[in-house]
């Protein structure tokens, strides 16, 4: 462009300024608002309680133990032989496979998370309803001067999910819960959160604790990888239990009674205190002979039974039953200061009655 010279200039630069002032102004650049970014479909996420929860992949696994008396007497050689020999409910080793993915607390649920389904919901455990209460730790009770030389004293009013004979914050497991009752705070859940909550089954318990392992523990085979990956019964608890002293593991895990959830380290899977803590309710009856007909596609555990499948060993457990293939179980009425639970989020489920 050639631009004017002289007086022709200011005319030509005024004509531009008028014509600048009566044109309209320039919009400015339109608003974005960042738009939020999903989170990933396999994230861990916390539910409405404060339940994280992690994605347990679907897939295949061997269960149970086909160990030999012989060779579990190598490794807990203060065992009682006969302890050995009773573990067959452990056997066949049988292949499984857990064909959907699923949700699976990334802990066990802890005191301030039941506290805060039975102020939601008004539920109230069977431990107050029934009025019998539950067991708990007492320094002065003996269990020799007892007719039925329970562990700890009980039942009793006194012991509940709220008192337990030994300190508990709001991050602990709770325990003395009995299966109703978890089985309670998972149907309030699944119409909650519109998605079904339940137990896991015993198969999706041990596929999930050993995190695609083989050995005895998530963290190994010898008894001594307890002491810093759970919290099982240790020297420092068998202080209070001194007839017991040569079950226990070599050295101290750092909790004589229950740990704050979370305080060992995860397993492969992202999950917990699978092993030790506190026993965890399964939805299965318990079968001692169900391995040998198990289905290899999600078993469900047997259709009729009396009593149901716990799992993971607790705070007090000895390193023998601490191992993930231990079955153990009780009635669904049983609370006890050693039993707690951990729930099951389904992928996508609508809500059910918990069943």
């Amino acid at each position: 462009m050639t631009w004017p010279h002289g007086p022709c200039v200011a005319a030509v630069l005024g004509a531009l300024l008028l014509a600048a002032c009566a044109a309209p102004p320039l919009a400015p650049p339109p608003l974005t608002t960042p738009r939020a970014q999903p989170a990933a479909p396999d994230a861990p996420f916390t539910d409405s309680l404060g339940i994280r929860f992690v994605r347990v992949p679907a897939g295949e696994f061997l269960m149970g133990s086909d160990e030999s008396p012989q060779a579990l007497a190598q490794a807990f050689p203060y065992a009682d032989p006969k302890r050995l020999t009773d573990l067959t409910d452990e056997r066949p080793v049988h292949r499984v496979r857990i064909t959907r993915a699923f949700w699976l607390g990334a802990t066990e649920v802890t005191v301030g998370q039941f506290q805060r389904f039975l102020q939601a919901s008004g539920y109230v455990p069977e431990s107050i309803r029934d009025g019998s209460g539950a067991y708990g730790f007492n320094p002065n009770y003996e269990p020799s001067r007892t007719r039925r030389g329970d562990l700890f004293e009980g039942r009793d009013p006194r012991y509940s999910w709220q008192n337990t004979g030994f300190a508990q914050t709001d991050e602990h497991p709770v325990v003395n819960v009995t299966w109703n009752d978890a089985m309670a705070m998972a149907q309030w859940l699944s119409q909650r959160e519109g998605v079904t909550y339940r137990l896991p089954t015993e198969a999706e318990w041990e596929y999930a604790a050993r995190g695609g392992t083989r050995t005895r523990y998530p963290a190994g085979d010898d008894p001594d990888v307890l002491m810093g990956s759970a919290n099982t019964f240790d020297r420092e608890t068998a202080l209070r239990w001194p007839r017991w002293r040569e079950q226990a593991g070599h050295g101290s895990d750092g909790a004589p009674f229950t740990a704050p959830v979370g305080s060992y380290a995860p397993n492969a899977f992202g999950l917990y205190d699978m092993i030790g803590n506190a026993w965890e309710w399964c939805a299965d009856w318990y079968g001692e002979h169900y391995y040998a007909e198990s289905p290899t596609n999600d078993p469900p555990g047997p259709t009729s039974g009396n009593v149901r499948v716990r799992r993971g060993g607790s705070w007090h457990t000895w390193p023998l039953y601490a191992r993930v293939a231990f079955r153990n179980w009780n009635t669904p009425e049983t609370r006890y200061v050693l039993v707690g639970l951990r729930l099951l989020r389904e992928r996508g489920a609508t809500a059910q009655t918990a069943r």
